[in-house]
């Protein structure tokens, strides 16, 4: 599913003052001293040296809590048992290969317990259709790896059609958010080398796109200058095949502060485009279109997503925006004449306008329709819309409900015609229902199944509700509860409650065979709270949690907490809670703001200390959606919930175990060191373990995933207690 964001920002998944001014909850245990009353909340930080990721000291540091958590867990009954588990999930054959279309080919990276860092394969939509199809390997991973040295994980690729023959790939180490780019051969299946005319580039957080078989645009680390503070492209170069990229002519920049700069080049015949993206922030962009070599201003709504389509623009608002005598909702999406559009016409048609349960999670175009995917109350619904007859209509299409959908086309605008044109491919699931892809076509109802994804546990007697808590301020908040098989509202279920809240990601139905057999098999209860900060239910359920009010997300999560506890579906020493990234942020400071609620929380990949993660690695581009810790408003606000600067000795805490990876380059390892660290100070004995590689995803091949899962369920039912 495609939404319009106009730029390759990476988002937190796998990741301010607020409207009251109590520093506590109201049913909190009010002796908690608030990090504002600390004149410098990094004055008297004692580990700040944790922040030095490959350092000497910190790795040490690391090492020793990784063998003494892995003493602890790996102790545990079961679990060589539950890890030889999770990596058969992981590693199954039988795991649906995705695909994306270049040309005539569909191409799928695959990993499994033979290809842990995977294998860039190719088939034909024919072969695909087969039970096993038959693959034409492009690129072995791990045998390059092994080759040279190099512990290369795929970073994507980006091809140049319609002939397909040269690729741009990016390969990271260890699964690092930065890069080497090196240009591909798709025909002969080598890499051109640079002393060949080859593009190649060093590790960087690099943007790169074709012009032409010769010509690119490029955004990468060229020196002092060339990358924000966020630390992403601040200039996109024109670089030709052979010329040495200092020399490459400067043709778009923006300013140190923004988040970065971003080249598109949409080479659809009729229709070729260059657009040129200065994304301020996460949310705010501005978009010039090259008109006889020189960015043009295209007008929109600053916080407005934009994008062209053929001969028609669609503009995604995330404010209301009145224009032309009309008022569009935040949440609509509009469509309009492009030539009209950049003339100053704003003849502009509603084709989704939210509801209070309705919103839109994105779309995606065939060559003549646009697929919309509809969230409705938290479970996807798809329509099409086609221009006819002079009006644009639309038609509701039949797809299994309630679940998740996701939806890409097949068709590629650089091979007309083409038998494909109106075709895409649908996922289904929910959290019972393995995936299931199919095949189909605008303006029919009717698919085809390509692939299944298999059962990995048996779902009998297990059961699915959606319920809604209240929050502090009378929202109602959305939660599932999946219950295994046989359990009872009796009050002593081991339950598990994850959640997110941010950057307007909604957390929708899944299947999943770890979770299943990790947990829910066991007899865990397992819960998803869909609050407020996540986009559920569109840009308004986001913005109420934004910034300097964020502290509704936690109420939010903490209200679900308790209404769990209150339907006795788990008491607080069984419910544990999970979070990754912005999630991370979550559960840390829940656990520090209600700590009787819970017995166990698993902190992944965690933003925790909110004074400092500004100037940590890619902290810079979140202070849209956190605040600005130098501003005295947003750290009064920040201050009120930054994990870090809120702990204390003495408190009665939640069990915990931190988990990172030293290779992420998103969100700085430091939060969960210093997090742990000071927790030790204090007596709180957390665990804590590192991996060494692995990214912002924590784990950079199935081997290193199965371990740390492995880790974190058998924590959890250490903490919690089986029945």
């Amino acid at each position: 599913m495609r939404r319009t964001t106009p730029s390759p920002l990476p988002t937190l998944l796998l990741t301010a003052c607020l409207a009251w001014t109590t520093p506590l909850m109201a049913n909190e245990p009010s002796k908690t001293p608030m990090a504002e009353n600390r004149p410098d909340a990094t004055a008297d930080d004692p580990y700040l040296w944790l922040e030095d990721v490959a350092g000497e000291r910190a790795l040490a540091w690391v090492r020793e809590r990784n063998a003494e958590t892995e003493r602890v867990l790996q102790a545990e009954p079961g679990f060589d048992t539950l890890r030889a588990g999770l990596r058969e999930v992981l590693d199954s054959r039988e795991q649906i290969p995705y695909v994306t279309r270049l040309g005539p080919f569909l191409y799928n990276l695959w990993r499994d317990a033979a290809n842990p860092r995977g294998l860039w394969r190719r088939t034909t939509l024919a072969e695909y259709r087969r039970p096993q199809p038959a693959w034409e390997t492009v690129l072995d991973v791990d045998a390059l790896g092994q080759r040279e040295g190099e512990n290369w994980t795929w970073g994507g690729a980006t091809c140049l059609g319609p002939a397909y023959r040269r690729c741009l790939l990016q390969l990271s180490r260890g699964g690092a958010d930065a890069t080497v780019v090196r240009e591909f051969d798709l025909v002969d299946k080598r890499f051109v080398d640079a002393a060949q005319g080859g593009f190649t580039l060093p590790e960087a957080k690099t943007s790169i796109e074709w012009i032409d078989a010769d010509t690119v645009y490029v955004g990468t680390d060229t020196g002092p200058g060339s990358m924000t503070d966020s630390g992403y492209p601040r200039t996109v170069r024109r670089w030709q095949r052979g010329q040495a990229l200092a020399d490459a002519p400067l043709v778009f920049e923006v300013q140190p502060a923004d988040l970065g700069a971003w080249a598109t080049v949409d080479h659809t015949p009729g229709f070729e485009r260059t657009t040129f993206t200065r994304v301020v922030d996460f949310y705010v962009s501005h978009v010039a279109l090259l008109q006889d070599g020189k960015p043009v201003p295209v007008a929109k709504p600053d916080d407005a997503q934009l994008s062209f389509w053929r001969d028609r623009v669609l503009l995604d608002l995330r404010s209301d925006w009145t224009v032309g005598g009309q008022t569009f909702a935040r949440g609509s999406l509009l469509v309009a004449d492009a030539a009209a559009y950049l003339a100053g016409r704003r003849e502009l048609t509603a084709l989704f306008t939210p509801t209070a349960t309705r919103s839109l999670e994105g779309w995606t175009a065939t060559r003549g329709t646009l697929l919309l995917n509809v969230l409705d109350n938290v479970a996807s619904r798809l329509e099409e819309w086609r221009f006819a007859d002079g009006r644009w209509q639309r038609r509701e299409v039949d797809a299994p409900h309630p679940g998740k959908l996701s939806v890409s086309a097949l068709h590629d605008p650089l091979a007309e015609p083409d038998a494909l044109a109106e075709a895409y491919l649908m996922n289904a699931a929910d959290f019972l229902q393995p995936d299931a892809l199919l095949l189909g076509r605008s303006g029919s109802d009717a698919r085809e199944t390509l692939k299944s994804r298999p059962r990995f546990y048996d779902p009998e007697g297990m059961r699915i509700e959606q319920r809604f808590a209240t929050s502090r301020d009378g929202t109602r908040v959305p939660y599932f509860v999946i219950w295994p098989r046989g359990a009872k509202a009796d009050g002593d279920n081991p339950t598990l409650l994850y959640g997110y809240g941010g950057f307007e990601v909604p957390m929708t139905p899944y299947y999943s065979g770890t979770q299943g057999r990790a947990w829910t098999t066991r007899g865990g209860v397992f819960v998803l709270a869909n609050i407020r900060g996540g986009g559920e239910f569109g840009p308004g359920w986001h913005q109420a949690a934004l910034k300097r009010d964020r502290q509704r997300s936690f109420d939010d999560f903490i209200a679900v907490a308790e209404d769990l506890l209150a339907t006795k579906v788990t008491r607080p020493s069984r419910l544990g809670i999970m979070g990754g990234s912005n999630g991370g942020l979550l559960v840390g400071a829940v656990m520090v703001q209600r700590p009787e609620l819970f017995g166990a929380v698993v902190c992944q990949v965690p933003l925790l200390d909110m004074r400092r993660y500004h100037k940590l690695l890619a902290g810079a581009s979140w202070m849209a959606e956190y605040g600005d810790p130098d501003d005295p408003g947003d750290w009064a606000a920040l201050a009120r919930y930054s994990p870090y600067q809120n702990l204390r000795a003495g408190q009665r805490m939640p069990r915990a175990l931190f988990t990172t990876s030293t290779r992420d380059d998103r969100v700085h390892p430091g939060h969960a060191r210093k997090m742990a660290a000071r927790m030790r100070e204090q007596g709180h004995a957390p665990l804590y373990w590192e991996n060494i590689e692995g990214g912002h995803g924590g784990a950079a091949d199935n081997a290193q995933r199965a371990q740390m899962m492995a880790l974190e369920y058998s924590f959890l039912w250490r903490t919690l207690g089986g029945r």
